[in-house]
Formats: C-alpha cells, structure tokens, sequence
C-alpha cells in the first residue's frame, strides 16, 4: 500500500516496509495480540536492522502502533507521522463482532466487501478498478487468525493517556471523506501530543497514502525535513 509514496521518499533514504504480524509474510503468531506486541514487533525489526532510530510513518493500525512506539520507546523513534489513525477507537463491541464474522467463516472474505467500501471514495473506486481488485485480494488472503488478533488489538487500545508521554514531532494526517476513522481522531492525536500538528485533507478516505498519494507525499517529506533540521540543529 505504500508503494504510491515511495518515488517521492526513497531518494534520499532508506526506506523499511513490513508486515505486521499475522498480515503478508510476516509470520502468524498465536494471538491475542495488543499494542505492545505489535510495537515490540517493530523494536525487534529495528534491532535486526542495526538501526537505533528512525522516523515512523503508519496508517491506521500502522499509526496506532506508532503511537505506541513514539510513547514507550521512545528513543528509537526520532518523528512521527499517523494517517488516518487514532488513539482510541470505540465502540469495543463492534471490533469483537468483525473479529467474530471473521473466526466464524474462517475466512476475512467474510467483511471484506463492507470493509474495502470505507477504504477508498466511491468516484476513486469507479476510476480505479484494478487497484480495488488488488486491495481486495490482498484483504481476502490475510489470514484469519492474523486479522481476528488484531482486531482484538484494536479493541483493547487506549492510548488517550500516553499522548502526553510522547516528544517526537508528530505530524497527524486526517481525510475529510474518511468513513473508517474521523478526521476528528487525527485532530485528537494533535491535541494530546506537545507540539503535534495536524493536516486534514480536503478530499479521500481512509487509504489516502493510496488515493491522495501526492498530497501525502508532500505533508510526510515536509515533516521529515522537519525532523531533520530539528536534529541538525
């Protein structure tokens, strides 16, 4: 999902994309899972690579991970930038009913249609069919085990109260048009975190880092030099 981004990013860095556990070739651990797994999973990677810090760009789970690094380990992580992401996302009920659908078909084919619907607005789904398709399939073959665990993630999560631990620039991006997450938790995000900013775009839904690509491209580089000039200094 990230590969719209990269041309604008990678010429000038080093680049890191995983998958998180139970999702892609990551491996499929037993669950439950929580944040804290989910984060350690990324302190893990970054250790493996040699890497003592590094700048976090997530979206929605990939941003509440983020989260969870910038305030419990917070040494490796040198800026931050959440899209269409949040720090608590109730109702509980409501991602124990998916994780169920999902347990009880066995297959994440089960919400793939009504969750691949918030992914994208409808006038960029009927421009772009092939990468519906792609998107879709790729949700399709998650496995079910990886995507119940971290459903149930999602549902346990609070991270309202470690907003405040968090020093690393921030940078919270929102899409007016997002049915999945309101804009309105990007604007959370910026107001629990010092000295955070936030930039809620005009037009997208919930993959902007796949529909809005270049908007994207220009708040996360600008950020990023942020960072650095911050870092230099």
């Amino acid at each position: 999902m990230w590969s719209p981004v990269l041309p604008g990013l990678a010429d000038c860095r080093r680049i890191v994309r995983f998958d998180h556990r139970g999702h892609g070739r990551s491996p499929i651990a037993e669950g439950p899972y929580d944040m804290a797994d989910l984060g350690g999973d990324v302190v893990a990677l970054l250790d493996r690579l040699g890497l003592d810090r590094a700048c976090y760009v997530g979206a929605s789970l990939g941003g509440m991970i983020g989260l969870w690094l910038a305030a419990h380990a917070s040494t490796r992580i040198e800026g931050l930038v959440c899209i269409c992401s949040s720090a608590y996302l109730p109702p509980a009920e409501a991602w124990a009913a998916r994780a169920a659908s999902v347990r009880d078909a066995g297959s994440v084919a089960a919400v793939a249609d009504a969750v691949l619907a918030r992914w994208f607005t409808p006038g960029y789904a009927e421009r772009h069919p092939d990468v519906i398709t792609w998107m879709g399939a790729m949700l399709r073959d998650t496995s079910p085990e990886g995507y119940v665990a971290c459903c149930g993630a999602i549902e346990r999560m609070d991270l309202r109260d470690d907003l405040a631990r968090i020093t690393a620039p921030t940078l919270a991006i929102g899409a007016a048009e997002d049915q999945a997450i309101s804009p309105e938790h990007s604007r959370a995000i910026a107001a629990g975190v010092s000295g955070a900013r936030v930039e809620i775009m005009a037009h997208g839904a919930h993959l902007a880092a796949i529909e809005r690509a270049q908007e994207v491209t220009a708040l996360i580089e600008r950020h990023l030099e942020g960072v650095h000039e911050r870092s230099t200094a």
